[in-house]
């Protein structure tokens, strides 16, 4: 069994900045070898990828988001990242991050085609203009 556990949402302002945490714990066997952060729009639910870190560490990004975030895990890759600046409200939602196993030069938008294995509760995002 592979618990993820998200931290770090809050409420800012346009153009703010908020760090996102993801925490693996459990079973490192089932594990997957890319992690990525998802987010879903309560009001149309609909969920996004949004960044990712395939099994050699190389990050990928929708178009919405690069150049403001950074994905990124610590040594032991057992924490994900996510810094978020110049946030803006089409930015809002749910943020999620998942685990699961795929080839090396797997990007964010392979991920989210496929999904993940297993996933965070997630935490809420929320850009005022």
């Amino acid at each position: 069994q592979v618990e993820l556990m998200e931290s770090g949402g809050g409420s800012v302002q346009a153009g703010g900045s908020l760090r996102l945490t993801c925490v693996a714990s459990g079973d490192r066997q089932y594990r997957g070898t890319s992690m990525a952060w998802f987010r879903r729009d309560p009001l149309k639910n609909r969920r996004e990828g949004v960044a990712a870190i395939d099994h050699n560490g190389i990050p990928s990004y929708v178009d919405s988001v690069k150049g403001r975030f950074t994905v990124s895990q610590d040594s032991t890759r057992n924490t994900l990242y996510l810094e978020m600046n110049d946030l803006k409200p089409e930015d809002s939602g749910v943020y999620m991050c998942g685990t699961a196993n795929f080839a090396d030069g797997s990007t964010i938008a392979t991920m989210e085609r496929f999904g993940m294995d297993f996933w965070g509760r997630g935490t809420l995002v929320t850009v005022s203009p």
